[in-house]
Protein backbone atom coordinates (compact mmCIF):
# COMPACT_ATOMS: atom_id res chain seq x y z
CA UNK A 1 0.00 0.00 0.00
CA UNK A 2 2.84 2.31 1.00
CA UNK A 3 4.61 1.64 -2.28
CA UNK A 4 1.41 2.36 -4.33
CA UNK A 5 0.50 5.42 -3.04
CA UNK A 6 4.67 6.65 -3.27
CA UNK A 7 3.74 6.11 -7.32
CA UNK A 8 0.50 7.49 -7.03
CA UNK A 9 2.11 10.31 -5.68
CA UNK A 10 5.35 10.76 -8.04
CA UNK A 11 2.64 10.16 -10.96
CA UNK A 12 0.89 13.01 -9.68
CA UNK A 13 4.39 15.56 -9.34
CA UNK A 14 5.30 14.18 -12.84
CA UNK A 15 2.13 15.34 -14.41
CA UNK A 16 1.62 18.58 -12.82
CA UNK A 17 5.02 19.16 -13.26
CA UNK A 18 4.47 18.49 -16.98
CA UNK A 19 1.31 20.76 -17.05
CA UNK A 20 3.57 23.92 -15.47
CA UNK A 21 6.35 22.88 -17.97
CA UNK A 22 3.75 23.14 -20.98
CA UNK A 23 2.25 26.31 -19.66
CA UNK A 24 5.58 27.78 -19.36
CA UNK A 25 6.69 27.35 -22.42
CA UNK A 26 4.02 28.81 -24.44
CA UNK A 27 3.62 31.50 -22.32
CA UNK A 28 7.62 32.43 -23.02
CA UNK A 29 7.07 31.97 -26.53
CA UNK A 30 3.93 34.04 -26.93
CA UNK A 31 6.55 37.14 -26.25
CA UNK A 32 9.34 36.01 -27.95
CA UNK A 33 10.49 37.55 -31.40
CA UNK A 34 8.36 40.98 -31.26
CA UNK A 35 9.09 44.05 -33.23
CA UNK A 36 9.88 47.49 -31.38
CA UNK A 37 8.39 49.63 -34.21
CA UNK A 38 4.74 49.25 -34.78
CA UNK A 39 3.72 51.57 -37.16
CA UNK A 40 1.66 54.75 -36.52
CA UNK A 41 0.27 55.41 -40.21
CA UNK A 42 -3.80 54.85 -39.12
CA UNK A 43 -3.70 51.30 -40.72
CA UNK A 44 -4.74 49.11 -38.28
CA UNK A 45 -3.50 45.58 -37.53
CA UNK A 46 -3.29 42.38 -39.53
CA UNK A 47 -4.29 39.11 -37.49
CA UNK A 48 -2.73 36.06 -39.31
CA UNK A 49 -3.50 33.08 -38.73
CA UNK A 50 -1.59 29.56 -39.61
CA UNK A 51 -3.57 26.68 -40.69
CA UNK A 52 -3.36 23.15 -39.77
CA UNK A 53 -3.82 19.96 -41.63
CA UNK A 54 -7.54 19.53 -42.05
CA UNK A 55 -9.22 16.51 -43.76
CA UNK A 56 -12.78 17.10 -43.70
CA UNK A 57 -14.61 19.65 -44.96
CA UNK A 58 -15.54 21.35 -41.93
CA UNK A 59 -13.11 22.99 -40.04
CA UNK A 60 -11.12 20.59 -37.41
CA UNK A 61 -10.57 21.54 -33.93
CA UNK A 62 -7.20 22.72 -33.97
CA UNK A 63 -8.27 25.07 -36.46
CA UNK A 64 -11.43 26.27 -35.14
CA UNK A 65 -9.50 27.02 -31.90
CA UNK A 66 -7.20 29.04 -33.65
CA UNK A 67 -9.60 30.96 -35.39
CA UNK A 68 -11.26 31.83 -31.94
CA UNK A 69 -7.68 32.92 -30.44
CA UNK A 70 -7.70 34.85 -33.48
CA UNK A 71 -10.67 36.59 -33.11
CA UNK A 72 -10.17 37.35 -29.74
CA UNK A 73 -6.72 38.92 -30.65
CA UNK A 74 -8.61 41.37 -33.02
CA UNK A 75 -8.48 45.21 -31.21
CA UNK A 76 -10.97 47.10 -34.02
CA UNK A 77 -11.14 50.00 -31.00
CA UNK A 78 -7.54 50.52 -31.97
CA UNK A 79 -7.95 50.91 -35.71
CA UNK A 80 -8.88 48.54 -38.68
CA UNK A 81 -8.00 45.06 -37.96
CA UNK A 82 -8.22 42.49 -40.45
CA UNK A 83 -7.94 38.56 -40.72
CA UNK A 84 -5.71 36.47 -42.72
CA UNK A 85 -6.44 33.20 -42.97
CA UNK A 86 -3.39 31.28 -44.05
CA UNK A 87 -3.62 27.69 -45.23
CA UNK A 88 -3.97 25.50 -48.90
CA UNK A 89 -5.51 21.94 -48.94
CA UNK A 90 -2.83 20.01 -47.48
CA UNK A 91 -4.88 17.23 -45.67
CA UNK A 92 -8.49 17.43 -47.73
CA UNK A 93 -10.07 18.69 -51.18
CA UNK A 94 -10.77 22.32 -49.17
CA UNK A 95 -7.92 24.69 -48.15
CA UNK A 96 -7.28 24.92 -44.49
CA UNK A 97 -7.87 29.06 -44.92
CA UNK A 98 -11.59 28.43 -47.03
CA UNK A 99 -12.62 26.40 -43.79
CA UNK A 100 -11.76 28.91 -41.19
CA UNK A 101 -13.18 31.34 -43.24
CA UNK A 102 -16.20 29.23 -42.99
CA UNK A 103 -16.17 28.38 -39.41
CA UNK A 104 -15.22 32.55 -38.82
CA UNK A 105 -18.54 33.84 -40.57
CA UNK A 106 -21.01 30.88 -39.86
CA UNK A 107 -20.00 30.19 -36.37
CA UNK A 108 -18.34 32.66 -34.72
CA UNK A 109 -20.59 35.74 -36.21
CA UNK A 110 -17.56 37.23 -37.96
CA UNK A 111 -18.22 40.11 -39.80
CA UNK A 112 -15.26 42.05 -40.60
CA UNK A 113 -12.59 42.27 -43.29
CA UNK A 114 -11.01 38.78 -43.89
CA UNK A 115 -8.71 37.15 -46.67
CA UNK A 116 -8.13 34.02 -46.97
CA UNK A 117 -4.45 32.89 -48.55
CA UNK A 118 -4.59 29.23 -50.28
CA UNK A 119 -1.63 28.30 -51.37
CA UNK A 120 0.41 27.63 -49.19
CA UNK A 121 1.26 24.22 -47.78
CA UNK A 122 4.29 25.00 -45.24
CA UNK A 123 4.54 27.55 -41.73
CA UNK A 124 7.01 29.03 -44.37
CA UNK A 125 4.86 29.27 -47.45
CA UNK A 126 2.63 30.40 -45.13
CA UNK A 127 4.77 33.55 -44.16
CA UNK A 128 5.98 33.92 -47.70
CA UNK A 129 2.66 34.13 -49.41
CA UNK A 130 0.77 36.42 -46.34
CA UNK A 131 3.56 39.31 -46.63
CA UNK A 132 1.95 41.17 -49.35
CA UNK A 133 -1.73 40.55 -47.29
CA UNK A 134 0.11 42.28 -43.86
CA UNK A 135 2.36 44.62 -45.43
CA UNK A 136 0.61 48.00 -45.06
CA UNK A 137 -0.74 46.97 -41.56
CA UNK A 138 0.86 49.40 -38.65
CA UNK A 139 0.92 46.33 -36.22
CA UNK A 140 1.24 42.24 -37.01
CA UNK A 141 -0.07 39.83 -35.24
CA UNK A 142 0.78 35.38 -35.42
CA UNK A 143 -1.77 33.26 -34.39
CA UNK A 144 -1.41 29.82 -33.79
CA UNK A 145 -0.45 27.30 -30.60
CA UNK A 146 2.49 29.95 -28.83
CA UNK A 147 5.67 27.83 -30.35
CA UNK A 148 4.13 27.20 -33.67
CA UNK A 149 3.50 31.36 -33.43
CA UNK A 150 6.79 31.97 -32.60
CA UNK A 151 8.75 30.24 -35.11
CA UNK A 152 6.23 31.85 -38.04
CA UNK A 153 7.78 35.53 -36.46
CA UNK A 154 10.88 33.46 -37.19
CA UNK A 155 10.48 33.14 -40.56
CA UNK A 156 9.15 36.83 -40.78
CA UNK A 157 12.44 38.40 -39.40
CA UNK A 158 14.36 35.86 -41.71
CA UNK A 159 12.35 37.32 -45.33
CA UNK A 160 11.53 40.96 -44.41
CA UNK A 161 12.81 42.32 -41.16
CA UNK A 162 10.94 45.72 -42.34
CA UNK A 163 7.83 44.06 -40.85
CA UNK A 164 9.02 41.73 -38.17
CA UNK A 165 9.47 45.07 -36.84
CA UNK A 166 5.58 45.89 -36.28
CA UNK A 167 5.18 42.36 -34.48
CA UNK A 168 3.04 42.86 -31.38
CA UNK A 169 1.56 39.74 -29.22
CA UNK A 170 -1.44 37.62 -29.91
CA UNK A 171 -4.25 36.65 -27.48
CA UNK A 172 -3.06 32.84 -28.39
CA UNK A 173 -1.88 32.03 -25.04
CA UNK A 174 -4.39 31.99 -21.92
CA UNK A 175 -3.31 30.09 -18.59
CA UNK A 176 -5.55 26.70 -18.24
CA UNK A 177 -6.21 26.54 -22.02
CA UNK A 178 -5.54 23.27 -23.58
CA UNK A 179 -3.29 22.32 -20.33
CA UNK A 180 -3.51 18.81 -21.11
CA UNK A 181 -1.93 19.14 -24.63
CA UNK A 182 0.49 21.97 -24.22
CA UNK A 183 3.40 19.76 -23.11
CA UNK A 184 3.17 17.71 -26.20
CA UNK A 185 2.85 20.86 -28.71
CA UNK A 186 6.09 22.54 -26.62
CA UNK A 187 8.13 20.05 -27.26
CA UNK A 188 7.15 19.36 -30.97
CA UNK A 189 7.40 22.82 -31.06
CA UNK A 190 10.92 23.43 -29.72
CA UNK A 191 12.31 20.82 -31.96
CA UNK A 192 10.82 22.25 -35.25
CA UNK A 193 12.08 25.73 -33.63
CA UNK A 194 15.37 24.74 -32.88
CA UNK A 195 15.45 23.12 -36.61
CA UNK A 196 14.57 26.19 -38.50
CA UNK A 197 16.99 28.21 -36.63
CA UNK A 198 19.58 25.21 -37.29
CA UNK A 199 18.94 25.28 -40.56
CA UNK A 200 19.02 29.25 -41.10
CA UNK A 201 22.35 29.61 -39.35
CA UNK A 202 23.69 26.47 -41.52
CA UNK A 203 22.81 28.65 -44.66
CA UNK A 204 24.18 31.99 -43.22
CA UNK A 205 27.59 29.73 -42.75
CA UNK A 206 26.95 28.43 -46.10
CA UNK A 207 27.04 31.98 -47.64
CA UNK A 208 29.64 33.69 -45.68
CA UNK A 209 31.81 30.43 -47.10
CA UNK A 210 30.92 30.98 -50.07
CA UNK A 211 31.24 34.70 -50.13
CA UNK A 212 34.86 34.53 -48.70
CA UNK A 213 36.20 32.01 -51.20
CA UNK A 214 34.56 34.19 -53.91
CA UNK A 215 36.73 37.11 -52.58
CA UNK A 216 39.53 35.07 -52.10
CA UNK A 217 39.31 34.13 -56.01
CA UNK A 218 39.19 37.76 -56.66
CA UNK A 219 41.95 38.76 -54.71
CA UNK A 220 44.20 35.77 -56.43
CA UNK A 221 43.05 36.52 -59.93
CA UNK A 222 44.36 39.90 -59.52
CA UNK A 223 47.19 39.19 -58.34
CA UNK A 224 48.04 37.24 -61.34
Amino acid sequence: MTWLLVVIVVAVVVVIAAALWGEFEHWRSSRRRMGSRPGGSGTGEAVLVLGYRNRGTRANIVNRWRVRAALRSCRPRAGPSRLVLCGGAVGGSVAEAELMARYARESCGYTGELITEVGSHSTRENVQNAMPLIEHADRIKIVSNSLHAERARFYLWQHRPDLAERLVPAADYRFGELTAVKPVMAAIGRRHLRNAVRAANTAAGTATAAGTAAVADTAQTTLS
